[in-house]
């Protein structure tokens, strides 16, 4: 751990890499707070990855095992944040590698309270098409538009998590969305005839 933080960085931010200092000083106590401020975006991720909620669970645990673990060899360079994370993608590729299940976050059904039948039918309808193309879509680049999009993480950040060139997150980002861009087109002209 680093006594001086990475610049930049924003006050939960450096919250996250004092709290970190501590447990590895040890004051384990403390990773409760880690677990809890970052436990809803590793469950999140692991929704990306895995089918129903008692994989999801154990994803989550497990994570959080290997970062108490890990926490000494945090080194405080990054943020606190990306380097959870590309703990958590490793993990989730290892088993999803083992399974052969990926499923892009965009594949989550969330509802709107107070929707009409017919808001719901075509929210139903426009997330359907979009299940489409981002299922047909390689591995790779739906890893990374999820990234992107979806956890708000950087070029730099997912070529951290994932261990891809940033010029090679930026093209997959962007070939992503010319390929859904296509495909988005080619669905609504196919629902028009």
């Amino acid at each position: 751990m680093t006594d001086g933080f990475p610049p930049g960085l924003t006050a939960e931010e450096a919250d996250d890499l004092f709290i970190a200092g501590r447990v590895v000083a040890g004051e384990r106590e403390l990773f409760r707070y880690l677990v809890s401020r970052h436990q809803k975006a590793v469950y999140g991720m692991g929704r990306s990855f895995f089918r129903n909620r008692e994989d999801v669970s154990d994803f989550v645990q497990e994570v959080f095992l290997k970062v108490y673990r890990s926490l000494s060899r945090f080194e405080g360079r990054s943020r606190f944040s990306t380097w959870l994370y590309s703990i958590a993608y490793n993990t989730a590729v290892n088993e999803v590698t083992r399974r052969k299940e990926y499923q892009s976050l965009a594949e989550g059904d969330a509802e709107a309270d107070g929707d009409t039948p017919e808001r719901k039918l075509v929210r139903d309808l426009a997330r359907d098409a979009v299940l489409e193309a981002v299922g047909d879509l390689p591995e790779r680049y739906r890893v990374c538009v999820d990234m992107y999009f979806f956890y708000d993480r950087s070029y730099q950040e997912i070529g951290m998590i994932t261990g891809f060139p940033v010029n090679t997150v930026k093209s997959h980002v962007f070939r992503a969305k010319k390929l859904l861009r296509e495909k988005l087109k080619e669905i609504a002209q196919g629902g028009i005839e």
